[in-house]
């Protein structure tokens, strides 16, 4: 078992400034948590930390697979349990940083064992989906699974077949089902920090940062990947990306296409939030400053030494 830094929390809270800190204080390596930093060429609209940002710090699990490619949790683990092994055989802390929660779950606990999709069950589903449409299967699934349609977008057609196709099978919401397994026994010895700010201040940096990021090209880039892989991939339907392939594909309006960005992106940290506030896993929640101040080094501090680091 691994002695684990977690930094957690939701977009434009500042994760991985704090963890690019922390790894420069306490000789450690970043391992990324997040599902769309994972595919090659989707950097802006990613906020993927540049070499001249790491200035050094190995970041592990950055451009594994490509934008056409699939990977899920348990994928992630596995490939995050080798990046860990890695760090540790080296005699450093690996710190985790990310904010996709299922993934950081995998990572930590575990994933529930669920059985296998059926082809029948699963065609029924998929025929409702292009009959009555993703928002109306949403309502659905939110009326006798909310826990599990609370982490689901509610455009998310694959995610929400699967969660009404697991309540039919086992009779158990899929949400309930993950609760129950997030109390199992731990993969990790992890301290894991939750960062946050108040709303206000976190919707600025939210603006300020999308902002930021179309200044740099996130609209060529996008229309570069649709180019490429085609702008019906499931990486190209993460926030922001999906909106601008809208913009490219169907005409949207460039204010409104702005606007869907800014709320969607808003509407995925309340779903962050949500999920972290009901994670047994997180230690304590922190601001980037006081994680970084004598607190958080004090807790750290007495963390790493229990662990026996």
């Amino acid at each position: 078992m691994s002695t684990l830094l977690v930094i957690t929390g939701t977009t434009a809270s500042g994760k991985t400034g704090a963890a690019l800190e922390l790894a420069r204080r306490l000789d450690g390596e970043l391992v990324g948590c997040d599902s769309v930093q994972v595919y090659r060429g989707l950097d802006i609209g990613s906020a993927k930390p540049t070499a001249e940002e790491l200035g050094g710090v190995p970041h592990h699990l950055l451009d594994v697979v490509e934008p056409d490619a699939a990977i899920d949790a348990m994928q992630y683990a596995a490939l995050a349990d080798a990046a860990i092994a890695d760090i540790v055989g080296r005699g450093r802390l690996p710190i985790v940083v990310g904010g996709t929660g299922l993934w950081l779950r995998a990572l930590l606990r575990g994933l529930v064992a669920l059985p296998a999709p059926d082809p029948v069950l699963r065609a029924r589903l998929d025929a409702e989906v292009a009959h009555l449409g993703t928002p109306a299967m949403h309502a659905r699934l939110r009326a006798v699974d909310p826990l599990a349609a609370e982490g689901i977008h509610p455009h998310d057609a694959m995610r929400i077949v699967r969660a009404l196709e697991v309540l039919e099978q086992t009779g158990v919401p899929l949400g309930t089902l993950r609760a129950a397994h997030a109390l199992g026994a731990p993969r990790h010895r992890a301290l894991v920090v939750a960062l946050d700010r108040p709303r206000d201040e976190l919707y600025a940096r939210i603006d300020a940062r999308i902002d930021a990021m179309l200044d740099a090209g996130w609209l060529d880039e996008t229309r570069g990947l649709c180019a490429r892989h085609g702008p019906g991939i499931r990486a190209l339907g993460s926030v922001g990306y999906r909106e601008l392939v809208a913009h490219l594909r169907d005409g949207v309006a460039w204010t409104d296409t702005v606007a869907a960005i800014r709320k969607s992106t808003r509407v995925y940290t309340r779903r962050q939030r949500t999920w972290i506030g009901s994670d047994p896993d997180v230690a304590f929640h922190a601001t980037p400053a006081s994680l970084l101040g004598p607190e958080g080094d004090a807790r750290i501090s007495d963390f790493l030494e229990i662990s026996g680091r």
